[in-house]
This record gives C-alpha cells, structure tokens and sequence, in this order.
C-alpha cells in the first residue's frame, strides 16, 4: 500500500537524501525568516472590508492566494537556483514541470493560507527533494510556532531534532482522525458525508486547516490517521514522506505518470495512518465509498 516502498533511483553524492535535507533545511528557515517581515494579511483588515491589498482568488472565492505567498515561492526558487543550480522546482503558485532525470523540488510556500489570511497560526512552510516522482528529503516548519519537521529517506523524521513515532493505536474506534476539504462546493458537499460516515466509527475527527502539517500530527503521533481527497502533489511531497519515515503507512494520489494504489479508495486519495489501523481504515473507507466522494 506504500508507494515509497519501492528504492529510490541511484544518484550522485550531491543528490544523497541527508545532503538534500541540509539544503532543505537551509531554504525553508530562510522562507520562514523573510515571511516575518512581510506584510501580515489580519493585521490589514478593518472593520469596514473583507478586501484585503495583496489577496487573489483561484479556482474559487474561497481559493485565496496572498502577495505572501507568491512571494515566499520566488525566494524559495532564487535560494534552490543557487545551491541547487540546474534542479527543477514545481510550485503551487508558478507550476513548473517534474525533471525527466534529476532533482525536482516541490515548494508549497503557505500551506494553510486561508488560515494565514485570518491570522490563525495554522499554517506551513513545505519543501520536498524528489527524484523520479520519490521524495528524498522533506522540510515542513510551522512559523508561529517555530517548530520544524524533516526527514531523509532511510535516515529517520524529526522534529526540532527529536526524533518522530506514528502512534501504536491498533483500533478504529480509538483512532483520532485529521481532514481536509476542497475548494469546490460540490465536491466539499460529498467530503462532508464520508466524514459524517467516518465520525461515529472513529474516536473524533480534527481539520487544522493544513494538510502538510495534519500528516506531520501523524508523524509525531498527535494524530492517528489523516485522509483528504483531492491534495496536489507539492501539498504532500515533505509531509507524506516525514510521516513515513516515523513509521505510519502512506498511501499518496495519482499523478501523472505514477498511478495511486488499486484499494478501492480512487485515485486522488491520500492516506496516512498508524500501522496498526492503516489496513481497517482503508477498508472502512472502502465500505463508505470513498472512491466516489
């Protein structure tokens, strides 16, 4: 069920997963110190406006994008132009397309930014080394909070250095599971009834607004399992991997080129839990529908 089972690719010294996760390390604290000094979206909003200078919508009124963001991305892309000159970068908010033989870079700069927007300290900074669609090194850090989550393949997660373990939860019924939502309203519309399915059949059910950082709760064991539909491959690439790397089972989306496990659960279903309720919960989703919703 893990499609990062499979070894990663042979590569040269500089493309070693620990070396890439230094560089990772090095960009993201850099993106987290330049976002503390650009302009802060709640502290602008009035009592008269819900417009807010330096905030664009999406695919939906709802799918916001802030100068922050694109910002953020930019610096992202000039620091891996210099340490990593020659790698390609996918971004959320410039696109970019995946290296056929190198290193790509997958770069979400605000994952949770509607929350940012509000002032809630649930958002994230997200980074992840890939090779051949395989994340090799994955920094995820929370400004608010100053913490950050890495992980190398084959080399362990962390987070501020203390090393991650998904929990030992080997029942359902005791498993407390994150979400997400679309933008869209329909599809939010049927996410809130495979939920609704899932809630009497779990302990409870948390959304913080983040997926990067709700697969990391599962990495260190603040959460048991995270199942979102939908989530693009930059909102995972980091995450996914440090929660595998703590030990929980992965299950990721398709995408180009690299189809989603045959489960049942469709193929834009991403997946993470603690081993010991990863294989009843994939079949409780089955149950629910899940490749419908």
């Amino acid at each position: 069920m893990n499609v990062f089972d499979s070894p990663a690719p042979a590569a040269s010294p500089d493309d070693d997963p620990s070396f890439l996760r230094g560089i990772a390390e090095r960009v993201v604290v850099d993106a987290v110190d330049n976002l503390r000094v650009l302009p802060r979206p709640w502290e602008q909003r009035t009592a008269h406006t819900a417009v807010l200078p330096g905030v664009a919508t999406k695919t939906s009124p709802t799918d916001v994008v802030t100068a922050a963001d694109t910002a953020l991305e930019a610096l992202v892309r000039a620091r891996l132009a210099e340490l990593r000159p020659g790698d390609q970068v996918v971004g959320e908010e410039r696109g970019g397309a995946e290296s056929a033989r190198g290193v790509t870079w997958l770069v979400d700069p605000i994952d949770g930014t509607v929350n940012f927007l509000y002032g809630l300290p649930w958002y994230a900074v997200s980074l992840a080394a890939t090779r051949d669609g395989v994340s090799l090194a994955g920094v995820v850090a929370e400004p608010a909070s100053g913490r950050m989550w890495s992980a190398a393949r084959g080399g362990g997660a962390t987070c501020d250095g203390q090393p991650l373990a998904a929990t030992d939860v080997t029942d359902v019924a005791m498993t407390l599971l994150g979400t997400g939502f679309s933008y869209s309203a329909r599809r939010r519309a049927r996410q809130a009834s495979f939920i609704g399915g899932l809630l009497p059949r779990v302990r409870d059910v948390r959304r913080s607004g983040s997926s990067a950082l709700d697969v990391c709760a599962v990495a260190a064991g603040w959460l048991d399992a995270y199942v979102e539909h939908g989530t693009h491959w930059w909102d995972w690439a980091a995450s996914a991997l440090i929660a595998e790397e703590a030990g929980a089972v992965v299950r990721v989306p398709e995408r180009l080129g690299h189809p989603a496990a045959d489960d049942g659960l469709g193929p834009d279903t991403l997946l993470v839990a603690a081993p010991g309720v990863a294989t009843s919960l994939t079949a409780l989703m089955r149950e629910l529908g899940a490749a419908t919703v």
